[in-house]
């Protein structure tokens, strides 16, 4: 009986120090600090309206139709995701399939129509028409049309439309018409060097665009004198007065060049993913790819009427961009009005400076480029 109450003893001692010990530690440990408010959820708690509270009621009344799931992974909606990249919070992007079609259909399809039929109406009206002859004889007198600075300009933009329409019309029809035919490892190669001259020319382009349109803009202004030419069709009825630029070139000018210009070079400084402070999207860049596209298409259509008119089309065009002169026989043709503000001192006969640094540096690199 004794060992007993000995061993009732210890347990009781040892029950009473196990029960003081929280409080002991309590007043002689410091304050510990308090762990910031974490806030839970429950993943299972759903509104009673989302697809995934449909998804279950779906999975209780018909167990293998798993349309609310898909419905919500093909929304287009941006869920949660822990990454940086936000965009991946959308599993399958809907309107990535509409843009497929779009671009694949209407601008590859209806844009490569509306080429062919512009190539052919320009080839079957030179072979039945041909070019626009001088009526009168050369006189051998030179009339000063263009500048070595504006001719540089000019060519400048020129060189750099063609690579980016060369380049261009591989990239969006060298799939259906190429590839076939030179097989994928070449097709391959070709689209890698296209794709990067052409991601490194457009820059170029938008700068010779908005120099030339500050060179020419003053004379591209509409007037009242371009009604004369309306009226003649260009000089289908009859003689076209027009000043140094007629409405045609006007219109190129504002159409063309400006308007469809600038559309095709903002849209691709998107794509090239340049421009700052802009968050490429999915979405962004393919609406950029459809405007890149109409616009490039309509450039290239009205570039086709242009560059005909301006070199096997009208004889003697092209010796302005290529002397920076022209014939009186010309001038007077085409540009009469222009010639008599010449001939009566209200435009100065010579606009090329003597003795200028740019100009002799543009002389250089359109002889070296000659």
């Amino acid at each position: 009986m004794k060992i007993f109450k000995n061993i009732l003893i210890h347990l009781a001692c040892v029950l009473g120090i196990t029960l003081m010990l929280p409080s002991l530690a309590a007043e002689t440990a410091p304050a510990a600090t308090s762990l910031p408010a974490v806030e839970s959820a429950n993943i299972m708690d759903v509104d009673t309206r989302s697809d995934a509270q449909a998804q279950r009621e779906r999975a209780i009344t018909q167990p293998a139709n798993n349309a609310p799931f898909w419905r919500a992974v093909n929304s287009d909606t941006a869920h949660y995701v822990s990454i940086p990249n936000k965009e991946a919070g959308v599993l399958i992007q809907k309107s990535g399939e509409q843009w497929r079609l779009f671009r694949n259909g209407v601008i590859t399809v209806f844009g490569g129509w509306l080429i062919v039929l512009v190539v052919s109406a320009i080839t079957i009206f030179y072979f039945f028409k041909g070019p626009i002859k001088l009526e009168h004889p050369r006189t051998g007198k030179k009339i000063e049309r263009f500048t070595a600075v504006e001719r540089l300009a000019h060519w400048t933009m020129a060189y750099s439309f063609l690579a980016l329409a060369i380049t261009g019309l591989f990239i969006l029809f060298g799939k259906h018409l190429v590839l076939p035919i030179i097989g994928s490892y070449l097709y391959g190669l070709i689209l890698f060097l296209f794709k990067n001259v052409h991601n490194l020319v457009g820059p170029l382009f938008t700068v010779s665009v908005i120099v030339f349109f500050v060179m020419f803009v003053k004379d591209n202004i509409p007037g009242p004198s371009d009604w004369a030419w309306i009226k003649s069709m260009g000089g289908a009825r009859g003689h076209a007065a027009a000043g140094r630029f007629n409405f045609g070139e006007k219109m190129w000018f504002w159409i063309g060049m400006t308007t469809l210009g600038l559309i095709v070079s903002a849209s691709g400084w998107v794509l090239d993913m340049i421009v700052p402070g802009l968050d490429y999207w999915r979405g962004t860049m393919q609406i950029a790819n459809v405007i890149h596209g109409i616009a490039a298409v309509l450039i290239m259509v009205f570039a086709m009427g242009h560059i005909y008119i301006g070199t096997i089309g009208t004889e003697g065009a092209i010796d302005g961009m290529k002397t920076g002169y022209v014939d009186e026989a010309w001038a007077r043709q085409h540009h009469s009005t222009w010639l008599e503000d010449i001939e009566s001192g209200k435009v100065p006969e010579s606009r090329e400076p003597e003795k200028s640094a740019t100009a002799d540096l543009a002389k250089k690199i359109l002889r070296s480029a000659s």
